[in-house]
């Protein structure tokens, strides 16, 4: 699906007294999704492994 295929879509889920504000957050979170799963494919991710040797760190600032 094309991005702006996706972007009718979600417009078209929201209810009719949503604002350009709530419409841009919602787009924003899309692509981020995409991105994510974009760079998954492209083997930039990051193991539950890794990750859970981060978490102290991070809960420790």
């Amino acid at each position: 699906m094309s991005a702006k295929e996706t972007v009718i879509e979600l417009l078209q889920r929201l209810p009719p007294d949503v604002s350009l504000q709530e419409i841009a957050r919602e787009i924003e979170f899309v692509a981020g999704v995409r991105e994510g799963f974009e760079q998954l494919d492209r083997g930039e991710g990051v193991s539950l492994e890794e990750v859970r040797q981060m978490l102290p760190k991070w809960a420790g600032k």
